[in-house]
């Protein structure tokens, strides 16, 4: 009863999406990507009409917004350093699966991820349109930097290129430098974490000392008091039901999980080495 009711809540703003009470309201670049991918034609201003899904900000057009930036976004970083590789498509494979989506959704993540391929793609558009629909929500913002950070290190490093267009990203979507490296060493130490376990469900076994202070973001000197308070603000900014209440899509909940997760494991790890 309660899978059926989450089912139910996780395709409200996908039911009204595809049942065209969104394409009432969406206009600009993210309509315009939107619209390409599900062959429809938006013309109108997204902040510009009040409707079925509420004002600009609200929590459904918030969701329906990161679902189009980030696959389409996602395939226009993939082809920053002039091709798409195997691994880059194996990524946006890897999080559509992630996600569970339905049959309609995969396919329209599909078209979105080629639509940010194509060189007519507004970037910069989709990102200051975006940014405004999420009203700033930083935690929101932060998840999708990290979702794109996955996708550029999907073939196991960040070159120049993709480095750059994430920055770009950043400046956009008011994301300081400093913390796009936090994050970036935050998704290092997890990644080498993953793969000294395997790819196994017991991440810990692979994490190391090193890792475990990289994805927290403090340093080996830092105190107790100073690593409890970074978990806790790592916590709190990547918990599941706060972030699905600010804009992010129910289907990512698993995404927002495997962080927590990672966080948790490294709390633990540097507590035990602590303790000895």
């Amino acid at each position: 009863m309660h899978q059926d009711s989450r089912e139910t809540e996780r395709m409200s703003w996908w039911g009204k999406l595809v049942g065209g009470a969104f394409g009432l309201m969406v206009g600009g670049p993210l309509g315009a990507v939107l619209g390409a991918a599900l062959g429809h034609s938006f013309d109108r201003g997204l902040n510009a009409i009040e409707g079925p899904l509420g004002g600009a900000g609200s929590q459904e057009r918030a969701q329906a917004a990161f679902f189009t930036a980030t696959f389409s976004c996602m395939g226009h970083l993939a082809k920053a350093d002039g091709n798409v590789s195997p691994s880059e498509i194996q990524l946006a494979e890897a999080v559509i699966q992630k996600m569970q989506l339905t049959p309609d959704q995969r396919e329209a993540a599909i078209r979105l991820f080629n639509q940010g391929k194509q060189s007519d793609f507004d970037l910069d558009g989709t990102l200051q349109q975006f940014r405004d629909e999420c009203r700033r929500r930083t935690n929101v913002i932060q998840m999708f930097i990290e979702i794109q950070l996955q996708a550029a290190y999907a073939d196991g490093e960040l070159d120049q290129a993709e480095e750059q267009l994430l920055l770009h990203m950043c400046t956009i979507l008011g994301v300081a430098e400093q913390r796009f490296r936090l994050l970036e060493r935050m998704l290092r130490g997890g990644q080498r974490s993953q793969q000294r376990a395997g790819g196994g469900a017991k991440a810990q076994d692979g994490m190391s000392l090193a890792d475990a202070y990289e994805i927290l973001g403090v340093s080996k000197d830092a105190s107790d008091d100073e690593v409890k308070k970074a978990y806790r603000r790592l916590m709190s900014q990547h918990h599941p039901d706060k972030l699905v209440s600010k804009g992010l899509p129910d289907e990512m909940v698993e995404m927002a999980k495997s962080k927590s997760q990672d966080i948790s494991l490294a709390y633990e790890r540097i507590r035990e080495a602590r303790r000895h």
